[in-house]
């Protein structure tokens, strides 16, 4: 889709049957893929991503039968219970129409790339899955690369970016946050600007000692750097560096990036 496309606004996050919008013909419509997290932890970034899609012009449809894509039980090894979530997944995306929208590096590339690499070989799955992964936009890759948003992120904050590693070294994601984040104030993360938060799902449960001293190197330079706000792309990135900042004492906000566009109303 591109800028200036036909889309209309509506009520967020029932599926288009339920919407009392009439949808002109030429509309193409978003499908927001929420993630677990989110859904489940942080619903307001949901809501926020809503919101800055509707601000751009954009349909938004929330497919309803969306469950996990599988990337937990993918990266502990269990396969064969990622390729179950996986095939749900896709017959669930399959389903729709027009890009489907990912406020997740992490997840975005379970769609894009690691969901195509565990279907395959499944006759039934695998041109489905490429499909879908073709389909699959990371949230900023979105409003910049296809819709050109002018949206941008507005804090009165000195703002620190922290990259998820999945979004910049598997999505190629650096230049869209920069786009959006925009003019504002910016806090200097220096030499660990593009280090890994910790996180990284399973790896800090399995790798305690080496995600603690990751994430104590992070939470330094946010500290040095006079951050008031950090944000990034990943709820995941996000929580785990506020965990920590909370342990400290910091006082340091944490926010989806779609948290700090600015949009109608905010």
């Amino acid at each position: 889709m591109k800028a200036g496309a036909a889309c209309i606004s509506r009520k967020r996050w029932p599926s288009l049957a339920d919407s009392e919008v009439p949808i002109p013909a030429q509309a193409t419509p978003v499908q927001l893929f929420v993630t677990c997290l989110v859904d489940t932890l942080a619903p307001q970034i949901g809501e926020a991503t809503v919101a800055v899609l509707e601000q751009a012009g954009c349909l938004v449809a929330f497919p309803s039968g969306q469950t996990c894509c599988g990337q937990p039980a993918f990266n502990a090894g269990f396969n064969d219970e990622a390729v179950v979530m996986a095939r749900h997944t896709i017959d669930v995306l399959d389903a729709t129409e027009g890009p489907i929208v990912v406020p997740s590096g992490s997840c975005g590339d379970m769609i894009v790339h690691h969901i195509p690499e565990l279907l395959a070989d499944d006759v039934a799955y695998a041109a489905r899955a490429n499909a879908v992964s073709k389909r699959t936009r990371e949230l900023t890759q979105f409003l910049v690369d296809d819709i050109e948003s002018p949206a941008r992120v507005r804090s009165e904050e000195s703002v620190a970016y922290h990259p998820s590693c999945h979004g910049l070294r598997n999505l190629d994601l650096g230049t869209q946050p920069e786009v959006l984040l925009g003019d504002i104030r910016r806090a200097d993360l220096g030499d660990e600007a593009e280090v890994c938060c910790g996180f990284g799902g399973m790896f800090a449960i399995k790798q305690a000692a080496v995600s603690g001293e990751l994430l104590t190197r992070k939470l330094d330079a946010i500290d040095a750097s006079g951050a008031g706000v950090v944000c990034g792309g990943d709820l995941g990135c996000l929580m785990h560096l506020e965990g920590g900042a909370r342990r400290r004492g910091m006082d340091v906000s944490f926010n989806h990036i779609a948290e700090l566009i600015e949009t109608e109303g905010t």
